[in-house]
């Protein structure tokens, strides 16, 4: 079978390379049909990984209780009226009345003014937490460790640095056992974290962990004293991880119901759960997916118009040639497979060239605009293989319009 396609095979390419010009046109729509597949199931791809990781890091067993900052003063007196804000009540409530909790901290942030050494670029984040806040975020310790029980209890002047953190005032040298100041008070590193993925979550405020310190709970709310705290919430976040054997979904409506109650309905806390923020985002991506696979397609489309046309004009050009063949004793078939060979070579070649185009546009893209890119083997496979495909779709009308010439009036045709 192999032997009877090779002819066929050597014949296409010969046509293909008399008219080279004609045939890197008619090619244009491919290559630029699959390299936009490729490139935009590349950014896809990108985008979706870098969020899931981060969701991922979040933790799909976890609840996240974030307190909403009011949009000024005036609207946070009126709340603080109906509600005493994000507390340690709302924290032992929770605590106590939700079934299935395997751990969970306060979080109370300082932002502070100085620090020395001085930070390089933004000044990191100061957040008080409780031992068990590396395990609730699955927080990984590149050198030191995290701090202790008997450290928070003492509210002892230590703290975890996060990798830019720890870039931005000590440089790349080791830091584990160095002060650094926080403001007016002295704090003793005695662990830094690896490089956390960042990203966008809608309905968390988001703090860069990579430009975090980390200080146990009572060193933060005894030790740093803030103005206006009288118009801050006691506490400005709480971290929940659950069982794996409980769904964190209906925790959390358990949790927003006991929220609500305390609040009295003032609004003034957002419950998130990362599982539930990781299934939106895989059917977002999907949908997404599908709209620019669509969207690309439509220049495969053309490029598969411009196959079918090219080889129509091709089948006028060579009729003679068509008609001395059958002529001669080639079946209708073989006339089929022949074209059917050249819009295919069309269409692979194409295909090729616009796969290498692809993956050049999204390095390109991701150099540029500072994206994250990923070429899956899927999106080669997705780009390529339509690619064909409308090359066999489209070469099949000429095809069959060439088998069905006379080969007596075709011989006559001038």
């Amino acid at each position: 079978m192999f032997g009877s396609f090779l002819p066929d095979l050597q014949m296409g390419l010969a046509s293909l390379f008399v008219h080279k010009l004609r045939t890197l046109l008619t090619m244009l729509g491919m290559i630029f049909g699959v390299g936009a597949v490729v490139a935009m199931l590349s950014i896809t791809a990108g985008a979706q990984a870098e969020m899931l990781s981060y969701i991922d890091m979040l933790g799909v067993n976890n609840i996240i209780i974030e307190a909403r900052e009011a949009l000024d003063r005036d609207e946070l007196q009126v709340r603080r009226t109906i509600s005493p804000g994000l507390s340690f009540r709302d924290f032992r409530a929770i605590h106590e009345n939700v079934a299935g909790i395997e751990a969970l901290t306060p979080r109370k942030r300082f932002k502070p003014t100085s620090t020395l050494p001085k930070a390089q670029d933004d000044i990191p984040l100061l957040i008080g937490v409780l031992p068990n806040f590396a395990d609730i975020n699955s927080l990984k310790i590149i050198s030191g460790r995290f701090f202790t029980d008997a450290e928070n209890i003492a509210s002892a002047p230590v703290c975890v640095l996060g990798e830019s953190a720890k870039v931005g005032m000590l440089g790349f040298d080791d830091a584990v056992g160095k002060w650094i100041k926080v403001n007016s008070q002295w704090l003793q590193v005695i662990g830094v974290l690896t490089q956390q993925a960042t990203a966008d979550v809608e309905g968390l405020e988001v703090a860069n962990r990579n430009n975090l310190i980390i200080s146990p709970l009572n060193t933060v709310l005894r030790r740093f004293e803030d103005n206006n705290s009288y118009l801050k919430d006691e506490i400005d976040g709480i971290y929940i991880r659950v069982k794996n054997d409980v769904d964190s979904v209906e925790a959390a409506n358990v949790v927003q119901a006991i929220l609500n109650a305390t609040h009295k309905e003032a609004g003034d806390f957002t419950v998130v759960v990362p599982a539930q923020l990781l299934e939106q985002r895989r059917q977002t991506s999907f949908i997404f997916s599908v709209v620019m696979i669509c969207i690309a397609g439509i220049s495969l489309l053309v490029g598969g118009i411009g196959i079918m046309n090219i080889m129509l004009a091709t089948v006028l050009e060579r009729t003679r040639e068509i008609g001395i063949r059958r002529a001669i004793g080639a079946k209708q078939t073989d006339i089929i497979r022949q074209f059917l060979t050249e819009a295919v070579l069309i269409s692979i070649v194409g295909g090729l060239i616009g796969i290498a185009f692809g993956f050049t546009l999204s390095r390109v893209i991701a150099a540029a605009a500072g994206w994250s890119t990923v070429v899956t083997f899927a999106s080669i496979a997705v780009a390529f293989g339509v690619s064909v495909f409308i090359g066999l779709l489209f070469g099949i009308y000429p095809a069959v319009q060439a088998a069905k010439l006379d080969p007596i009036e075709a011989i006559r045709y001038e």
